[in-house]
This record gives C-alpha cells, sequence and structure tokens, in this order.
C-alpha cells in the first residue's frame, strides 16, 4: 500500500495496534519518493522562508512533517496576528504524517479537507487574509480502539462496542472519505517476528516508483491523485468488466461519487505499478478493498 500511495501521490491511513510499525512505515516514505525538481524546491524555500529565524535545508529530499496531536490549530493550521504559515503548509510538496489521528482537535481535523482538495489553505483574520500553498501528501495512523488493542491475536481488549465506534467517530466522516487507501498493519505473533525475512531495499521500491510516475506523466502531465472526475473518466482506459465490478460495488457499498472517484484514480496506479495500459476488475476490486478497511 506504500509503494501504491507513493506511486500515485495518494492519501494513506493506517490501522493497527501500538507498536505494528505505523510510524517506521510512514518515515520511509520519503526514502521511496522522487526528489524534489527544481521548482518544487523554490516552491518549499519560499514557504520556509515566511517563518521567522528560517534556516534553507540542503539536499532535496521532500519535506517530512510529523506534528504532535496536542498542537494547536494555529500551530497546524497557521495563522496569528501577521498569518504564517502552520505544519500543513510546510508539509507543502512533501508528507504530512499524523499519528494517533482521532486525536487531534476536530477543528483540524475539518481543516484538512480544504488543501486535500485544492492544495492550498485559507487564512483568515480580522485584519487581513493570506493563502498559503498546502500540496502535501496525508499519511495517517490511528489505532483501532481507544486502548489499543481491539483484534490483538494475544492482548485483550477493554474496550465496549460503543467506546470503539466513539472513538472512530472522532474523524469527521467527509475526512474519511478523501483518504483513498485504509489499510490494518496487524501485530505479528513472535514466531514470525523472530524468523521474518529481510524486507525489499526502498532503492528498489523507488525504481518502480519512478516507472509509474513516469507513465502518468506521459499520459496525462500529472499524478493520478491529482486527476479531476473528467479527467479520470478519459485518463483511466478502464475495461468493461472492469466498469460493470465497479458499478456493482458502488450500489452494494452505497460509495458516494467522491469514492467511486478515488478507486478509479486508485486502480489506475495499481496498473500503472503493474505495467498495464487498461484498468483491468482485479485493479478495481484491489482498489476497492482497500476504501472497505474503514
Amino acid at each position: 500500500a506504500l509503494e501504491i500511495a507513493a506511486a500515485g501521490g495518494h492519501s494513506l491511513l493506517m490501522m493497527g495496534p501500538p507498536g505494528t510499525g505505523k510510524s517506521m512505515l510512514a518515515q520511509r516514505l520519503p526514502s521511496i519518493l522522487p526528489p524534489l525538481t527544481d521548482d518544487e524546491l523554490i516552491e518549499v524555500w519560499t514557504v520556509q522562508s515566511l517563518l521567522p529565524h528560517h534556516t534553507q535545508t540542503p539536499g532535496r529530499s521532500r519535506p517530512y512533517k510529523s506534528p504532535h496531536h496536542s498542537a494547536s490549530a494555529v500551530a497546524l493550521v497557521g495563522g496569528g496576528s501577521d498569518p504564517r504559515p502552520g505544519e500543513i503548509s510546510l508539509a507543502h510538496k512533501g508528507v504530512l504524517f499524523l499519528d494517533e489521528l482521532p486525536e487531534f482537535d476536530r477543528k483540524v481535523l475539518e481543516a484538512l479537507r480544504e488543501p486535500l482538495e485544492s492544495g492550498e489553505i485559507h487564512i483568515s483574520r480580522a485584519a487581513r487574509q493570506a493563502v498559503f500553498p498546502a500540496d502535501f501528501q496525508l499519511i495517517a495512523a490511528m489505532n483501532p480502539c481507544p486502548c489499543g488493542y481491539h483484534g490483538h491475536p494475544s492482548k485483550p481488549c477493554r474496550c465496549t462496542p460503543d467506546a470503539v465506534r466513539r472513538y472512530r467517530d472522532k474523524i469527521p466522516g467527509p475526512l474519511i472519505d478523501r483518504i483513498d487507501l485504509v489499510i490494518e498493519v496487524p501485530a505479528l505473533p513472535a514466531a514470525e517476528l523472530v524468523s521474518a525475512k529481510a524486507g525489499e531495499p526502498s532503492a528498489a521500491v523507488l525504481e518502480r516508483v519512478l516507472a509509474a510516475r513516469e507513465q502518468q506523466t506521459k499520459r496525462q502531465g500529472k499524478l493520478n491523485n491529482a486527476l479531476s472526475p473528467t479527467e479520470i473518466d478519459e485518463a483511466a482506459d478502464i475495461s468493461a468488466e472492469a466498469k460493470e465490478t465497479l458499478g456493482a460495488l458502488l450500489e452494494k457499498l452505497s460509495l458516494s461519487a467522491r469514492s467511486f472517484h478515488r478507486i478509479l484514480r486508485t486502480a489506475r496506479t495499481i496498473a500503472d505499478l503493474a505495467g498495464d495500459t487498461e484498468v483491468a476488475r482485479g485493479h478495481v476490486l484491489r482498489a476497492a478493498g482497500f476504501r472497505r478497511s474503514m
């Protein structure tokens, strides 16, 4: 899922008990993302220059911001008497990682909707207004329940079903609707952890991500996640069988029009990673599975 997110610029939510590696996965994402282009580097430095005592970071690695859930709305969104960019804008052209997503202030979570759609955030104050760029890739993580051990193979969960529901309901529905990939990161048994083999190096994954992004650039001039509903309908090149399957899923799962296009964008990215020119039924089913997890 992390590779799919990197290849298409998709937002990702990871659910799992404490200690399963959600934060580690998020920290590894920049290593499988392409370096900043010259234009992107200028944009990033321009945003940073609005902060007092700023220093330019050498290199072309994409920004990675991981604010704590106790941070104020101004710190994350931006503002002040003389409006300054917050962590959301400082993640421009990079990654914004929100750990313990349900613990963030609801106003902050509601404020994420605008930049996820437009790539900008508007700050309104009595004296002045400001618009800051905020074209970031959202990666979030959360526990499955308040105690963290719902579904754990060995540690019992102390939460009631109502408590689990209230915990998950802290995340606004419109925000969930704007997240492309929702995955579970389960706790592994001790024996499986001990015998686990070394994973694939980031360099190998980066090659596939770059190849998929190159296909997207040649086909439509932008990443799949940035396609409008009209553009994805034209660029998807979806097979008749896949289209029929997607229509059946929409009716069965009562998905919104936004969900329809997000599934289509994700399916297009899965096809790009596989080197397929056409979106097939298997690509659609896999993409829909990522939206059913929540």
